[in-house]
Order: C-alpha cells, then sequence, then structure tokens
C-alpha cells in the first residue's frame, strides 16, 4: 500500500510516570502531528538502567494507547533481548501487538543475532538504526583520515578503526565484487538479515546512495563472508547509553 503511514516515539521523561502520563503525550503528539491515529506508538527508550517502577507504567500506558485506538500497534527502541522479552510477554497478556522494535545495527554491532532472535519471538521487525556505524562503514575514514576537530567521531573512530580493519577490507572487496559502494553493501547487509535500515544523509547526494542499497540482493556467500568479518572485530561499536540488556 502505498497510504502514508505515521509513528512516532515518546519520551519516558521523568515527568510521565504514570500509565495515563503515557497516553496524555500521545493524544498531544496527534494533535501536532494532525493525525487521527497513529500507525505506531513508540517508547523512545527503556528506563529499566535507572527507573524500573517507571517502565511499567509506561508499558501499560503504550497498551492504554492500543485499547482506546490511538495507534494500530506499538513498537520499543533501545531495548536489548531481554528486555523486549518481558516487554513482548505483558503486550502478549493484553493482546497489544508489538510492530518494530528499533535499535542500533550494523556490521560493527555486538549481539546482532541475540535481538534478531528476540524479535522473532515477539513477533516484530527490528529497525536498524546507524546501520552505517556513524559513517565508519562507508570507506571514507581511516586512520590518516579522521573526522574533523571537534567531533566526538574522531576519538571514536580513532578507538575503533584499529580492531576493524578485516571487516573495512570485506567489505570492500564485496563491494567492488557487486559494483557498489561500501555503503550499499553495508545496508544491504542489514536488510539481508531482515531489518528495515534507516541510515542517516547529510545531503542530497548520501540520500541518493542510500537509495542505491535497494534493489537488489548480496548471495548468501556475500552475507557468510561479511558476518565472519563482522565476527572478527576486535572493539566492537559502543551501545546507546539507553540501551539494556
Amino acid at each position: 500500500s502505498n497510504k502514508q503511514q505515521v509513528a512516532t516515539k515518546l519520551a519516558p521523561y521523568p515527568w510521565r510516570v504514570t500509565r495515563g502520563s503515557y497516553v496524555k503525550a500521545c493524544k498531544e503528539s496527534l494533535k501536532r502531528l494532525e493525525q487521527g491515529k497513529l500507525a505506531i506508538a513508540q517508547t523512545h527508550w527503556s528506563t529499566a538502567n535507572y527507573n524500573v517502577f517507571q517502565e511499567g507504567a509506561l508499558w501499560e500506558g503504550l497498551g492504554d494507547m492500543y485499547d482506546e485506538g490511538l495507534c494500530e500497534a506499538v513498537g520499543v527502541s533501545n531495548y536489548g533481548p531481554i528486555q523486549l522479552g518481558k516487554f513482548s510477554n505483558r503486550m502478549r497478556e493484553r493482546n497489544v501487538p508489538i510492530a518494530v522494535a528499533q535499535v542500533q545495527y550494523s556490521l560493527m554491532t555486538a549481539r546482532n543475532n541475540e535481538i534478531l532472535d528476540a524479535c522473532d519471538d515477539a513477533g516484530c521487525r527490528l529497525i536498524s538504526y546507524s546501520p552505517l556505524c556513524l559513517g565508519l562503514l562507508t570507506g571514507k575514514y581511516n586512520l590518516d583520515n579522521l573526522p574533523r576537530e571537534g567531533n566526538p567521531r574522531r576519538q571514536l573512530f580513532r578507538e575503533l578503526l584499529p580492531g576493524a580493519q578485516q571487516l573495512l577490507g570485506t567489505l570492500d572487496a564485496v563491494a567492488k565484487d557487486v559494483g557498489k559502494t561500501q555503503s550499499q553493501v553495508a545496508i544491504n547487509w542489514a536488510i539481508s538479515k531482515g531489518t528495515v535500515p534507516i541510515p542517516g544523509a547529510r545531503n542530497l547526494q548520501q540520500a541518493q546512495e542510500n537509495l542505491g542499497a535497494v534493489g537488489w540482493k548480496l548471495s548468501n556467500a556475500a552475507v557468510q563472508e561479511l558476518d565472519n568479518a563482522s565476527a572478527g572485530v576486535k572493539k566492537k561499536m559502543i551501545e546507546n547509553i539507553f540501551q539494556t540488556r
């Protein structure tokens, strides 16, 4: 269907401590979006790492949004496999459908198989954000060409690049073999895993390059080569500070 679908993420701010406050936030978001109903209402992150009691209330709030007809399904973001499993169990008890789990996912991230299995168990689709690992997988950077001074990625890439050389070499080889860019291969790899990647783009050229990641498919052999190289990365990308286990 070509019908536009609108989803939104609701932040579990410290003052949103009741299920009703989350429902109210959803209604206010609908007004701003000028929508009668959301396709998906997502919680932006889990509070399990710092406020367990708030987490339970917000889960009930998400369920209430569905029961009140404010959304067609619910979703989460920055949930690890364990917390996603707990959330899934509660939504299943309430007969609330889970559509998506949005997490950082790329050739540079850890626990990739675990989160995919958790999504399968929950019956939801994984939305993979930062599939290019903040640009590290584009082939643009190396230790002699780091992000400019003052850019927070500069020190991060300095730490990650030495242990990612085999992966970057494999990515380059596969890209040349299929006649695509390294970015396109990295995104297509994420697609091959059944995820929906949402790469960033700072300009029209990057957006057009990203679009070149669809309409074709990596071979199983190429995916396996990239999997093996990914497993060999010595230092994985750091997880989002709100990411749970």
